[in-house]
C-alpha cells in the first residue's frame, strides 16, 4: 500500500483549521457597546453602573496599563436564532497564546449578579440554549487591562510591572462583541478532529492504531461539504464514530483529571487585582459546573476563597452550593500556597492551621493533602507538619522542572528530617495547567517512573493566573478520552479519590528520605532581600507578641488577650510567605506593597508587645528575653552604654549589671575577649580568627569576611535563576575606605570598615566582639545600585567537614560538602535559615544570620594537607526581570561567625540573634509560662488557644536531631495536659507529675501541648 500519511495529514489539519474550526459560530450580530473608564483604582459595581458612558467602536484601543476599563453592552437575539444554543462571544483583543497575565473582564448583569469571565481561551458567555428569539441582553462588563510582562519571553526589563511607571498609553484594541449561535455539530466535530489528530500524532509510526485513524479521517473528510459546513458536519461525525468508540487496551494507564486553576496570589500582577482574577475564574468554574455533572474542581488557599466571599458574595454563594454537590473540592489546607523552603517552622504550622479551618467552618470539610504544584523546592520537616495537621498526602509538580536529575519517582513516601511518611504524588504529565492534549497524555504515560507496579496518576487541568481555570473544551477531551483506544483512561474525579486508589493499589511505594530540592529558582533564597528581611523578622515579632501576650493573660488583672490582632496579623504574614512573594519573583508593585505590608505589621506588633509588658506593672525597667534559651550577654539600655544582664528563656529580669566577664581589648585592628580574638587585615577582612578557648587555635584557613561580587546573568528567569557560571567572574572587594575603631568599652569592642565599590555602591560593616561571648557581629549597612550583580560574604574555615548543618523548619539538614555525584553538584546553591554549621570531630564552627536563606558550602583540600571549608552567605542580588529595580537601595542585616559551636550552640545563638533581649519600662516579675528542664527540648511557640477557652498551647521540638527527655514546668497552676495536632484538638491526655509534663522526644520531633490551668 502506497504511503500516504503526508498527504492525509495536511488534508486534515488545512480542513480543520481553516473550514471547520471557523464555522463553529454560524451566525452573529453585534452588541451595542459603551464605554466608561475607571479613574484610578478599580470601583465598585454600583459606582460604575452609575458612571457616564460613550459610545464606543469595535477595532478602538482601550485599556492603559493596570487600568479598568466597563463596558455597557445592549443586544437583542435576533429571531432567526429561535431553538438555537446562543451565546455572547468578547474579544478584548487578546494577544500571544497566554492564557492569563493579559486582558480579563467579568461579565455582570444590570443587577450586579457576577454571570462569567472572560479570558484569552474562554471568550464566550452562555444566553440561551434554545433562545426563544427576542431575548434583551444587558451587560456591565468589568475589564482590566493588565499588562503583558511575559511579551518578549522574559528578554528585557519593563516598566510596566508598577503603576507608578507603567504609563497611559492603551494596550489592547478591542476586537468582538457579539450575539452568537453556537453550531454545536460543528463544534463537537471540532472536537473529534482535535483528540484524533493528536492522538493520531503520538502514536508509533508502525502502530497499526495510527493508520487506522489515519484512513478515517480521511474518509470521513470526504464528507464535508466545504459550502455547507454546518449542513455535512453530522455525517462527518458520523463517519468517526467508530474509531473513536474504539476502548483503550485493558492495561491502559489511567489518569486520574481534577479541575484546576493555578492562581498565584500575586507574581506579575499585584495582590489587589488577583482579588478580580479569582472571582472570574471562580465565576467561569461554578457555570462550568452546571454543563457538567462529572466536572471536580480542586482550588487550594483559603485567602483566595475570603477574598471572594468579602468582595463577590454572589460568586461565594455559588461555590458553597458546588462544594455541597461535590463538584468543587477544596484541597491543600493552607492559608496560600506558600513557598516550601522559607516560611519558618511556626509560620508554616499555622499555614495549615489557618487553611485547614477555614474549610472546616465555611464548607464543613476537613481537607486530606497538602496541595503545592508550584513551589520551588520542599523542606524535609513538610511530611511531620502535614501529617499533624490530619493529611494524608502530599501533592508537588514543580520537581519536573529540575536542570540536572530526573526526579525518579512519580508515586512514593516522602520520609521527613523526623521519621515521619506521608503518601506523596507527583504528576507525571508534567504541568498543573493540563488540557487533555494528545502529546500531554502520551507524556503522561512516558514519565510515570511507577509503570509496572502502578497504574494511575493525577492531572490537574485547566487554565491559570487569569485565564479562567478549566474549559467545557478540555471537559469534552476528558469525555472522549475516557476509554479511546492508543491513549491512556481519563476518569475526572476528587483528588481524595485518587490518593486512596494509588496508595491501595501500591502501599509499598518507594521511599524519597529528605528534602525535595529543586534544580532551578536557586536564586529565590536572595532575591528581594528587603521582602525575605520582612517576613523573617515577622515571624519573630509575632512570636515575641504571643509570648508576652500570654504572660500578661496569665498574670495582669484586666489584660485581655488579642486573639482577633495577632488572627489578623498572622494571615498578613501568611499571604506573603506566597511562593512568588517571599520568594522575590513578582513585579516591582508587589514587592513595594510587601515592604510597606511588613513595616505595618511590625509596627503594630510592636504596640501589641509594649501593651503586654507594660500590663505586667509599672515603676521599673526590664529586660525581656523571647529566646528558649537562658541568655547572659551584653545589651544596650535607653542610655546608650553597654550592660551584662542575665535573663532566663522566656522570662526577665531587671536591668541590673549582672557579675562582667572578662574585659574586652581593643588594639589597633585587634579585638579580644579572653574567649576570642579577632585580628583585621588592613583591608578590612579577617587575618586571624583564634578560638582561646581551644588553646589559640586558628579557626580560618584564609582571609575571612571576604566579600564577593559576582557577575550574575543566568539564561532565563532573572530573579528566579543563579546558574553555576556565576562563579567564574567576580571582583573581590578589598579596598577598603577606611578602618576604624567604633566602639572601645570593657563590655563591647568593635571596628567600622567602610567599602565603596560598583555602581556608587557603599558596604558600612561594624565587626563586633562582646565580653563574655564567642560570637563575632558583622553589622552590615548596604547602599546597593549594581545591576546583574550577586554579593556574598564568605568564611573559609580550617575545619574538615564531610557536611554541612542547616537550619530548616524545626531543625536543621545535613548536605554533603563533596560533588561526588550530580545530585550533589546541582545543590550549588542552597536554603536555610538561622544558621549553617560544618564541623569535624571535637570541633564546628557556626554561621549564623538575622535575615538571609541562601548559601553555599565548599571545600579544598591545601597543599598543607588540610581541609579549607568554606561557608559563603547571599547577601544581596540585583536582577532586572521582573523587577527592573529590584534590591536597589539600602539594606541593613547582621549575620555572625561562631568558633568552637556545636550545633547546640547554633540553635541557641541563633535564636538570640533574630530575638534581641527587650528592655522595657514594666515591674512585673512573673515567672516563665513555661520553662523546660532537658537538654535538646527547644520551645518554638508559647500562645492561648485559638478558642479562647484560656488554655495555654506551647510547641515543642527536638532541635539537635537525637533523642531528648525533659519536664515541662509552668509558671501557673497546672491542672492536666493534652497532646494535640497543630489545630490544637486533643490526641491523648499526658500526665502531669508533680507539678510538670514529662516530654520524651525522637529526633526533630514536634510536640504541641495544650496546658489547663487552675
Amino acid at each position: 500500500m502506497h504511503d500516504e500519511r503526508r498527504r492525509i495529514e495536511e488534508r486534515a489539519e488545512r480542513l480543520h483549521t481553516q473550514r471547520i474550526q471557523p464555522a463553529v459560530y454560524a451566525a452573529t450580530v453585534p452588541f451595542e457597546v459603551e464605554a466608561w473608564q475607571a479613574p484610578g483604582e478599580p470601583v465598585s459595581f454600583e459606582e460604575a453602573a452609575a458612571a457616564p458612558y460613550a459610545p464606543f467602536a469595535m477595532d478602538t484601543p482601550w485599556g492603559p496599563p493596570w487600568g479598568t476599563t466597563w463596558f455597557r453592552m445592549r443586544g437583542q437575539v435576533p429571531a432567526e436564532f429561535a431553538g438555537r444554543r446562543v451565546e455572547a462571544v468578547i474579544d478584548l483583543g487578546f494577544v500571544g497564546d497566554w492564557p492569563g497575565n493579559q486582558a480579563e473582564a467579568l461579565v455582570h448583569l444590570t443587577d450586579g449578579t457576577p454571570l462569567k469571565a472572560v479570558n484569552p481561551l474562554n471568550q464566550y458567555v452562555p444566553i440561551a440554549n434554545p433562545a426563544s428569539g427576542g431575548e434583551e441582553i444587558h451587560y456591565l462588563v468589568e475589564a482590566a487591562s493588565n499588562p503583558d510582562i511575559l511579551a518578549g519571553n522574559f528578554a528585557e526589563p519593563t516598566p510596566l510591572g508598577d503603576v507608578l511607571t507603567a504609563g497611559d498609553k492603551p494596550l489592547y484594541t478591542f476586537k468582538r462583541a457579539d450575539i452568537a449561535v453556537l453550531d454545536e455539530e460543528v463544534w463537537h466535530l471540532d472536537l473529534d478532529l482535535q483528540v484524533l489528530r493528536e492522538l493520531m500524532a503520538e502514536l508509533g509510526e508502525h502502530d497499526p492504531r495510527r493508520h487506522e485513524i489515519l484512513h478515517a479521517l480521511d474518509r470521513a473528510l470526504d464528507l464535508l461539504d466545504l459550502d455547507d459546513v454546518s449542513g455535512s458536519a453530522t455525517a462527518v461525525r458520523e463517519a468517526l464514530k467508530p474509531v473513536l468508540a474504539k476502548p483503550a487496551n485493558a492495561s491502559a494507564h489511567i489518569v486520574s483529571g481534577v479541575g484546576h486553576a493555578h492562581i498565584d496570589s500575586a507574581w506579575l500582577w499585584p495582590i489587589r487585582e488577583t482579588k478580580r482574577k479569582t472571582s472570574r475564574t471562580f465565576s467561569n468554574v461554578t457555570s462550568l459546573a452546571d454543563e457538567y455533572e462529572e466536572f471536580v474542581f480542586a482550588c487550594s488557599q483559603a485567602q483566595q476563597y475570603e477574598w471572594v466571599r468579602d468582595n463577590y458574595p454572589k460568586v461565594w454563594a455559588r461555590i458553597q452550593e458546588s462544594v455541597k454537590k461535590g463538584q468543587w473540592a477544596p484541597v491543600g489546607g493552607m492559608w496560600v500556597e506558600s513557598d516550601g523552603n522559607l516560611p519558618g517552622g511556626e509560620a508554616i504550622a499555622r499555614q495549615l492551621v489557618h487553611g485547614k479551618r477555614f474549610f472546616i467552618e465555611h464548607f464543613g470539610v476537613e481537607t486530606k493533602g497538602v496541595w503545592l504544584p508550584d513551589s520551588f523546592g520542599y523542606n524535609a520537616a513538610y511530611p511531620q507538619l502535614a501529617k499533624l495537621a490530619g493529611n494524608e498526602w502530599f501533592l508537588t509538580q514543580k520537581i519536573s522542572w529540575n536542570q540536572t536529575n530526573t526526579f525518579p519517582h512519580h508515586t512514593f513516601w516522602w520520609e521527613g528530617i523526623d521519621g515521619t511518611r506521608i503518601f506523596t504524588h507527583f504528576p507525571p504529565v508534567d504541568t498543573y495547567n493540563a488540557r487533555f492534549s494528545g502529546e500531554e497524555m502520551s507524556r503522561a504515560v512516558r514519565n510515570y517512573a511507577e509503570k509496572g507496579n502502578a497504574t494511575r496518576s493525577l492531572a490537574p487541568f485547566g487554565w491559570g493566573d487569569g485565564g479562567g481555570g478549566p474549559t467545557r473544551e478540555i471537559m469534552e477531551r476528558a469525555r472522549r478520552l475516557a476509554d479511546l483506544e492508543g491513549s491512556p483512561k481519563v476518569v475526572v474525579e476528587h483528588p481524595d479519590e485518587f490518593f486512596a486508589k494509588a496508595r491501595e493499589e501500591y502501599p509499598d511505594a518507594p521511599v524519597w528520605v529528605g528534602e525535595l530540592y529543586l534544580e532551578l529558582h536557586r536564586a529565590t533564597y536572595t532575591s528581594q532581600a528587603r521582602t525575605k528581611q520582612g517576613n523573617r523578622r515577622s515571624e519573630h515579632k509575632l512570636r515575641e507578641a504571643e509570648l508576652w501576650a500570654t504572660t500578661a493573660a496569665l498574670h495582669a488583672p484586666g489584660y485581655t488577650y488579642p486573639y482577633e490582632k495577632l488572627d489578623r496579623l498572622w494571615k498578613t504574614v501568611l499571604l506573603h510567605q506566597f511562593h512568588d512573594i517571599l520568594p522575590g519573583s513578582s513585579i516591582a508593585w508587589v514587592h513595594r506593597e510587601a515592604e510597606a505590608e511588613y513595616a505595618r505589621v511590625a509596627e503594630e506588633l510592636e504596640a501589641l508587645t509594649a501593651e503586654a509588658v507594660a500590663a505586667l506593672g509599672a515603676g521599673g525597667t526590664r529586660v525581656f528575653n523571647t529566646s528558649p534559651f537562658d541568655r547572659a550577654e551584653v545589651i544596650r539600655t535607653a542610655t546608650g552604654f553597654p550592660t551584662f544582664v542575665e535573663v532566663p528563656a522566656g522570662g526577665s529580669a531587671p536591668v541590673a549589671a549582672a557579675e562582667p566577664p572578662a574585659p574586652v581589648t581593643v588594639n589597633g585592628r585587634v579585638l579580644d575577649n579572653g574567649l576570642v580574638r579577632v585580628e583585621l587585615a588592613e583591608d578590612g577582612t579577617l587575618a586571624s580568627v583564634r578560638d582561646l578557648r581551644a588553646g589559640g587555635r586558628e579557626v580560618l584557613a584564609e582571609a575571612g569576611n571576604l566579600l564577593r561580587l559576582h557577575t550574575d546573568l543566568p539564561n532565563y528567569w532573572d530573579a528566579w535563576d543563579v546558574d553555576k557560571h556565576y562563579k567564574n567572574r567576580y571582583t573581590d572587594l578589598l579596598d577598603a575606605d577606611s578602618v576604624e575603631i567604633a566602639d572601645e568599652d570593657p563590655l563591647l569592642g568593635s571596628i567600622r570598615v567602610t567599602r565603596s565599590f560598583g555602581k556608587g555602591s557603599t558596604i558600612v560593616q561594624t565587626i563586633t566582639v562582646r565580653a563574655g561571648s564567642a560570637r563575632i557581629d558583622f553589622e552590615t549597612d548596604i547602599d546597593w545600585h549594581e545591576a546583574e550583580k550577586f554579593l556574598k560574604a564568605g568564611f573559609p574555615v580550617d575545619i574538615r567537614a564531610p557536611h554541612s548543618s542547616a537550619e530548616i523548619q524545626f531543625g536543621h539538614i545535613q548536605r554533603p560538602t563533596h560533588t561526588n555525584t550530580s545530585w550533589e553538584a546541582a545543590r550549588f546553591e542552597v536554603s536555610g535559615h538561622r544558621w549553617v554549621h560544618v564541623g569535624e570531630p571535637g570541633y564546628g564552627v557556626a554561621v549564623i544570620n538575622d535575615s538571609t536563606y541562601g548559601h553555599d558550602v565548599s571545600r579544598t583540600v591545601r597543599e598543607d594537607g588540610g581541609t579549607t571549608t568554606t561557608v559563603r552567605l547571599s547577601l544581596v542580588r540585583a536582577p532586572r526581570i521582573p523587577d527592573p529595580g529590584a534590591d536597589q537601595g539600602r539594606h541593613r542585616l547582621t549575620y555572625s561567625l561562631l568558633p568552637g559551636a556545636s550545633i547546640d550552640d547554633a540553635v541557641a545563638e541563633g535564636y538570640a540573634l533574630n530575638l534581641p533581649l527587650r528592655v522595657a519600662d514594666s515591674a512585673g516579675e512573673p515567672e516563665p509560662v513555661v520553662s523546660v528542664a532537658g537538654e535538646g527540648v527547644t520551645v518554638e511557640a508559647v500562645k492561648l488557644a485559638d478558642d479562647e477557652s484560656g488554655d495555654v498551647v506551647v510547641r515543642l521540638y527536638e532541635s539537635r536531631g537525637g533523642r531528648a527527655s525533659g519536664v515541662l514546668r509552668t509558671g501557673f497552676p497546672l491542672t492536666g495536659a493534652q497532646v494535640t495536632d497543630l489545630l490544637e484538638r486533643p490526641l491523648e491526655d499526658t500526665e502531669v507529675v508533680d507539678g510538670g509534663v514529662p516530654v520524651s522526644l525522637r529526633p526533630f520531633q514536634i510536640l504541641t501541648l495544650r496546658l489547663r490551668r487552675g
